[in-house]
């Protein structure tokens, strides 16, 4: 398999982002991908083993970016409680920015067996753990309550914040927008993880 960081490998990950959010996992062709991406059918199994490795690839490649971006936008917070309000604002803005992408990872990556059952998620998982690192640093800071299980607390949130991607990308109709929506989730989580009265 030819190195995954070139023009060509590139180019089918952006037109597989395409097709996949235009027809959706199940209809998508590995033929409808090259075509997109001006590329010979065989080209496409030079890189990639079948259509499941091209989505599990083209979730990577985002992951890679949303960590990064992600751990760049909390940093620039000093206290726990400002770190969750980021994450939750800047996780959901990822749905305004990327729409296509948006849609494949709230609903068509879910429909990949090889995904849901033999993936190894590791840069997902890093994600998740940004929210715990962050409940942890307010633990310490004497801000959160101390008997808040961080690595229950962290599914629960992005649980809300997945939840609510996922109405973003398949609602007609949005009576509020990202940065109310972000606002009252983490309001939520907040009330609850903060010590004294609420």
């Amino acid at each position: 398999m030819k190195g995954r960081n070139g023009e060509k490998y590139h180019r089918i990950i952006a037109a597989a982002t395409k097709v996949f959010a235009k027809k959706g996992f199940f209809h998508a062709k590995v033929s409808d991908i090259a075509a997109e991406a001006d590329v010979a059918d065989g080209t496409i199994y030079l890189y990639f083993e079948n259509k499941d490795d091209i989505l599990i690839s083209l979730f990577e490649e985002q992951m890679k970016a949303v960590l990064e971006n992600m751990v760049y936008q909390i940093s620039k917070e000093t206290g726990a409680s400002a770190k969750i309000e980021k994450f939750a604002l800047t996780h959901l803005r990822l749905i305004e920015l990327n729409k296509n992408m948006a849609e494949i990872i709230q609903v068509e990556l879910r429909q990949s067996s090889k995904f849901m059952k033999e993936y190894k998620n590791e840069k997902f998982m890093q994600y998740l753990n940004l929210i715990s690192d962050i409940i942890r640093e307010g633990q310490d800071q004497g801000v959160f309550k101390k008997d808040i299980i961080p690595d229950i607390a962290k599914r629960a949130f992005f649980g809300a914040l997945d939840e609510m991607s996922r109405f973003w990308v398949l609602s007609s109709h949005k009576k509020y927008d990202i940065e109310t929506a972000a606002k009252q989730i983490s309001d939520y989580f907040l009330r609850g993880l903060t010590k004294g009265p609420h």
